[in-house]
């Protein structure tokens, strides 16, 4: 059973060979130069032969073209601080302007989207990240001002979530040339320790489905990231997508609830600080295991709740490997 084939059984419940597997990270560094990104995702994928490898640039690379900068210090799990914002005033949401996809920070990263896609040779689904509209609202102004022009000057920012929308549109037109398997929403601000559910349906969810909306026919992974604690699942619940990322280990809802809630599969069971980051291979081989029983070897993509760090022991990436495997057989 190749790849394909064992996502596709997976998202639609059937029995197959083995579980899925798949973790992703951040290359701080790396990711600066299209080429050498491209290198260290297909030497990272020809490693750990996971059932479908995830480009993970910086969080900040749909947005970073608008005159925002930032800088990794060293966080472990890759992510960026953000040194400069480009909206401080709710005025400000009007003078971004459309960016071309083909240059910038984005237009490298498409690039080494193209070299991974033209390196690999063996069929290995890829997805792309990408944040979504209210995502980078919240990268280019910062949460507090978020929320503040969201409440006190809503028009000014539904006129930027509709550029950053047909931005983000923009770029999946670019990404159509590719064969991928679909993309990764990240969706990080969906979350009840941020918002209520009412707010989020009113100011971001329209742009969700809007990107959601265009996503080509041809994509058949699609999946949604909710990289927080607490998300709003009951948003995703009636989408026709292959699956959902969370931390079932720190968050909620656990394993079993989360997946029953939704159409495709559960990509989770393990956490990516607890687990793969402070644990042995042997903690890390018995919990992937015991994910695997919970959902009875079906709708399960094996896989973290977040990226790895940059620190975690390669030997607990070869036991999480591993575990999908007959007992007794090598990664």
């Amino acid at each position: 059973m190749n790849k394909r084939e064992r996502l596709l059984r997976t998202i639609a419940g059937e029995p197959t060979d083995r579980t899925p597997v798949a973790f992703w990270r951040h290359w701080p560094g790396d990711d600066e130069r299209a080429a050498d990104f491209a290198r260290v995702l297909i030497d990272f994928q020809r490693e750990y032969d996971l059932d479908f490898l995830r480009i993970l640039p910086a969080d900040t690379w749909t947005v970073a073209d608008y005159g925002l900068q930032d800088a990794w210090r060293g966080a472990l799990d890759g992510s960026r601080d953000i040194t400069r914002h480009v909206v401080e005033r709710s005025q400000d949401w009007a003078n971004l302007r459309n960016l071309a996809p083909l240059r910038g920070v984005v237009g490298r990263q498409l690039q080494a989207l193209r070299l991974v896609i033209e390196g690999l040779d063996d069929g290995t689904p890829v997805l792309m990240s990408l944040p979504s509209p209210f995502t980078h609202a919240g990268q280019l102004t910062g949460l507090p001002r978020l929320v503040r022009h969201m409440r006190q000057s809503p028009q000014y920012l539904r006129d930027g979530l509709e550029l950053l929308t047909t931005g983000t549109q923009r770029i999946i037109d670019v990404m159509r040339q590719f064969p991928l398997a679909g993309i990764c929403y990240e969706m990080s601000l969906a979350s009840h320790d941020f918002l209520s559910e009412g707010e989020y349906q009113t100011v971001a969810w329209p742009f969700d489905r809007a990107i959601l909306d265009c996503l080509p026919r041809a994509w058949w992974f699609n999946m949604i990231d909710f990289p927080i604690d607490a998300p709003m699942f009951r948003l995703v619940g009636d989408l026709t997508l292959a699956a959902v990322n969370w931390d079932d280990q720190s968050g909620e809802p656990d394993l079993l609830t989360g997946r029953s809630r939704l159409y495709g599969a559960a990509c989770a069971g393990l956490s990516a600080r607890e687990q793969l980051h402070d644990g042995t291979p042997a903690t890390v081989l018995n919990r992937a295991r015991a994910a695997q029983q919970i959902c009875g070897g079906r709708r399960l993509v094996l896989a973290p709740g977040s990226p790895l760090l940059v620190t975690t022991p390669l030997s607990n990436l070869r036991a999480m490997r591993q575990s999908v495997e007959p007992l007794g057989a090598g990664a």
